[in-house]
């Protein structure tokens, strides 16, 4: 019985860590999933696009980049980008701040946005 259990443990985390991208390929997956945002966002600071630079994105509070003109809903979210908060807007924008004006429908691999947020922790 303690043999089956623990081969149910090890197939759960095979499972889980298969939709994890390996720690050693994290940043370059994260460089690739943010191929999807490149359209509209720049990394760099200060560089605005159609939408704002997300240079610095990670812990700073939603609609707060200087000259972006950010909708209302975004400016009245009172969000901080924490990874929980990336994460959960990035998976469905307009479930997490309804009305805002980013035209993207979201990131339905849970792998590729948890990569793409570490990718985004590092533009510092």
């Amino acid at each position: 019985m303690r043999k089956l259990s623990h081969l149910a443990l090890g197939a759960s985390l095979v499972t889980v860590c298969a939709s994890v991208p390996a720690q050693g390929n994290v940043l370059d997956v994260g460089k690739k999933a943010y191929a999807e945002c490149t359209a509209c966002h720049a990394v760099e600071k200060g560089s605005n696009g159609v939408g704002p630079t997300l240079f610095g994105v990670v812990g700073s509070r939603a609609a707060e980049v200087d000259g972006f003109r950010f909708s209302g809903p975004m400016k009245r979210s009172g969000i901080v980008w924490t990874a929980e908060n990336l994460d959960k807007y990035l998976a469905d924008p307009q479930t997490v701040i309804p009305g805002n004006r980013m035209p993207y429908s979201g990131m339905p691999d849970a792998g590729m946005r948890a990569a793409l947020i570490r990718y985004l922790e590092t533009l510092k």
